[in-house]
């Protein structure tokens, strides 16, 4: 009696669907494409991406970032909204790389779950292509990872990188920041993407919030307030860059108001930062988290942006200037601050103002 035969093993027992990553890659070539630039030479579905530099640079300089979206990821899965999380990964990577004065080029992105949800997948990368287009820069590529067993079901990381150019003569360094010169703050639409491990433990663990419904305060459902995609400033700094106004800037990421604004300053320099607290409005989503997670005004500040999403300094002289290139680009512009000569400064920002 000849012995029966069971069927072998296959990667989707595993877990693993080729089949639907190939689907993937033919549903998101259409929102790639309308990222692409002249310079990019390669379609999707290749090994590697190619993009040549754009014409009339002289000496390009390539700019390169790395991010993620963090716990803000949570959320989006709690509420089953996967369309913005894609411009929160964009924004990170493009406006740490435009403080230099850099034009993005090409992004590449990073999806991982432990098993492939390909309208999910797709609507995660259409948000990244939408994030694409705002900023200027081509999607170029990017790696599909389905890894069963290392994610909770429903669940995904993304990452992102992006490269840009500037040249060398223009880039910004903080060199040219002085004395006496004009901090400028730029309206964030939120937590953008940082702290929120902080915000899911106020809002879900001590208030107990329903995602779906607004709280005292807030005349929106909680969930969509916290979810507003973190704000692209590419374009707006861009043009101060172009004016010659930008002599520093800093993205307000993690760290917030403490650490971030001194990013700008060159090793060495014999500046203070000051920001006079009350010039711009904070949000009430924050506010609300700093009362219900009874949070101290010096965590706040350590912590989130408190309305402040990117900081420029620009010379006095020319400051109105500044303010109405950033204005015409759709920016909310405060004066909120100014740089100081501090021979020996024991703390580089200093917060006027503070109780």
């Amino acid at each position: 009696m000849a012995e029966a035969k069971l069927p072998g093993l296959t990667y989707r027992d595993a877990g693993v669907d080729i089949d639907a990553g190939d689907e993937l890659v033919e549903r998101i070539k259409g929102h790639v494409r309308r990222t692409l630039r002249p310079e990019v030479v390669t379609d999707l579905g290749g090994f590697a991406g190619m993009c040549a530099l754009p014409a009339g640079y002289r000496e390009p300089l390539l700019v390169s970032c790395a991010d993620g979206v963090g716990t803000k990821l949570k959320l989006a899965f709690a509420m089953n909204k996967h369309d913005t999380v894609g411009i929160d990964l964009v924004a990170m990577n493009v406006n740490d790389l435009v403080v230099s004065g850099a034009e993005p080029l090409f992004f590449l992105d990073y999806f991982a779950s432990g098993r492939l949800d390909v309208g999910v997948a797709e609507r995660v990368i259409a948000g990244i292509a939408d994030g694409c287009r705002e900023a200027g820069c081509a999607l170029l590529g990017g790696e599909t990872a389905e890894m069963p067993g290392l994610y909770a079901p429903g669940e995904y990381d993304l990452a992102g990188f992006c490269v840009g150019v500037v040249e060398k003569s223009l880039r910004v360094d903080g060199r040219a920041i002085e004395a006496g010169d004009t901090l400028l703050g730029l309206a964030s639409s939120g937590f953008h993407s940082n702290g929120y491990s902080l915000v899911r433990r106020v809002f879900l663990d001590e208030l107990g919030a329903d995602l779906s419904r607004p709280i005292d305060g807030l005349d929106v459902p909680i969930g969509e307030a916290l979810l507003q995609p973190t704000r692209i400033y590419v374009g707006a700094l861009r043009k101060l860059a172009a004016a010659g106004l930008m002599r520093g800037a800093a993205h307000i990421t993690g760290g917030g108001l403490v650490d971030n604004p001194t990013r700008m300053l060159p090793s060495g320099a014999r500046l203070k930062l000051r920001l006079r607290l009350g010039s711009w409005p904070v949000p009430a989503v924050m506010q609300i988290l700093a009362r219900a997670g009874r949070v101290s005004p010096e965590e706040m500040r350590r912590t989130f942006n408190l309305g402040v999403g990117m900081i420029v300094c620009v010379p006095t002289a020319r400051a109105d200037e500044a303010r109405r290139i950033l204005q015409a680009q759709g920016e909310q512009v405060h004066e909120i601050g100014d740089v100081v000569a501090a021979p020996q400064p024991d703390a580089p920002v200093e917060f006027l103002g503070a109780s």
